[in-house]
């Protein structure tokens, strides 16, 4: 009894799938020219934002921080262009694109001019107060 049902069972969804006809089925969502072009784009701002924390952390020396930020740089111009290139909007899907990083000047460039608020932490220096350290991280107290 058990395996007439599932002979049965198995006869109806193969009666069903070949029933199925092409005009029933719902129309592919139209696919973007420009979709592989905007998710290259998104993977190289997360790179550019990995490069900066690795920076900051001193795992990069200055020149290796110049030198693979302007090689990002430059493939996320290409990027750029293709996609103005082709014309398309950019593709619609559940995550957007990140907003552009601005990229510090290196802490040397950083600490060398004037500034009222030095971190007590790591020692960088900022034009006005601010509640954490933009370098480290690190709460800037009262007396810094």
């Amino acid at each position: 009894m058990i395996v007439t049902a599932a002979v049965l069972i198995t006869l109806g969804v193969i009666l069903f799938t070949l029933g199925v006809r092409r005009k029933d089925l719902p129309e592919p969502a139209p696919a973007s020219p420009t979709a592989h072009l905007e998710e290259r784009k998104a993977a190289i701002y997360e790179n550019l934002r990995d490069l900066q924390f690795e920076y900051r952390v001193g795992k990069l020396s200055d020149d290796d921080y110049q030198q693979s930020k302007l090689v990002l740089q430059k493939e996320l111009a290409g990027v750029v262009a293709e996609i103005d290139r082709i014309g398309g909007v950019p593709a619609t899907s559940s995550v957007s694109a990140p907003k552009p990083v601005s990229m510090p000047a290196p802490a040397t460039v950083t600490t060398a001019a004037p500034a009222a608020i030095r971190c007590p932490n790591c020692g960088a220096s900022f034009p006005q107060r601010m509640k954490f350290c933009g370098e480290c991280g690190s709460p800037m107290t009262e007396g810094a």
